[in-house]
């Protein structure tokens, strides 16, 4: 959405929502205290990637989570803007957890849409590959080294390959398509 683009909700349809999607929801790990939440907007309030983005709202995800429009929420990118730094958490009155609502959802987008952005996507390659998120180029080497720092530690490519295949990992990034791929 561009900046000049204003944002307008959709019409929610009786056939898009499903009633036990949020009981569902609700006996994952991390969502449990789904149903507690009523909707104050402490989570949006406090959240900060919500100050600069006029589509990724907290407590919306709750909401949509709880009138049960998994479809949505699962095809949805804003969900994967989240950053993970629990301000939300922090603040909720009611300790609803809605970090580990994103994330139960984002797990859910993978398993069943098959899809992530491609960023994400990059960043477990770039795991696999190498043993970093990141590519470590070797001019970093030297620069660490030319400040007296001590080498990187070297990373157990067998174990990580293990972890990745033990979880599964390896087969969801052979067959996952990102947000783009799926787009075009």
């Amino acid at each position: 959405m561009s900046e000049t683009q204003e944002y307008v909700p959709s019409v929610i349809k009786a056939k898009e929502m499903n009633p036990k999607f949020k009981y569902e929801m609700s006996k994952k790990h991390g969502a449990e205290r789904l149903m507690l939440c009523f909707q104050c907007g402490t989570c949006t309030a406090d959240c900060p990637i919500s100050r600069f983005s006029d589509f990724y709202r907290p407590r919306k995800i709750a909401r949509m989570v709880q009138l049960g429009l998994k479809d949505r929420l699962l095809s949805d990118e804003a969900l994967w803007l989240c950053s993970s730094c629990f301000t939300c958490v922090d603040h909720c009155p009611q300790g609803v957890e809605i970090a580990g609502i994103v994330c139960v959802l984002r797990n859910l987008s993978v398993k069943e849409r098959g899809v992530m952005p491609l960023v994400y996507r990059e960043l477990a390659s770039n795991l696999l590959k190498g043993g970093y998120v990141y590519e470590i180029v070797e001019s970093r080497h030297k620069k660490r080294a030319e400040l007296g720092l001590p080498p990187l530690p070297k990373p157990n490519l067998e174990e990580i390959a293990k972890i990745f295949e033990v979880t599964g990992s390896s087969k969801i990034l052979e067959n996952v398509k990102t947000f783009e791929k799926v787009k075009s």
